[in-house]
């Protein structure tokens, strides 16, 4: 096995890339998003992915996951993110499901709507209650 610190090259016909792997210096604990009521965002996205509020008021909510956290703060004075221009703050989740469109649909029934323009063909793109960008692409796709 290599040691951590070797460095690893990957030769395509078009390009050589260096890259170097290093011991962590922290790992990914919890994703938090910013909204305007965290109660409201907790219990969307409680019910999009499956997950238990481990925690909520009106300041802060926290939901668990398998291997994750995911926190949602409320913010005094919250500017939604502007998509697709982006603008504001700004990034989006990727979400996995077995039919996208019926996940879809799902995820508008529950507050979520459907951005414009849709940019691809093999993936939806929603924005949840507070204006945040998620996209819900096959779960064949990712392993």
């Amino acid at each position: 096995m290599a040691d951590m610190t070797d460095t690893q090259k990957t030769d395509t016909a078009s390009t050589t890339a260096d890259t170097t792997i290093a011991a962590p210096v922290a790992t990914l604990a919890m994703v938090t998003l910013d909204a305007p009521d965290s109660t409201v965002l907790g219990e969307f996205y409680s019910a999009v992915l499956g997950w238990p509020l481990a925690y909520s008021d009106e300041n802060y909510a926290m939901l668990t996951g398998p291997s994750h956290a995911l926190g949602i703060g409320t913010i005094p004075d919250y500017q939604r993110p502007s998509w697709p221009d982006g603008g504001r703050k700004q990034f989006h989740l990727d979400l996995a499901a077995d039919d996208i469109h019926a996940a879809a649909d799902r995820c508008v029934e529950l507050g979520a709507t459907r951005a414009e323009p849709q940019p691809g063909e093999t993936w939806i793109v929603l924005l949840d209650p507070a204006g945040h960008p998620f996209c819900i692409s096959d779960a064949k796709n990712w392993g």
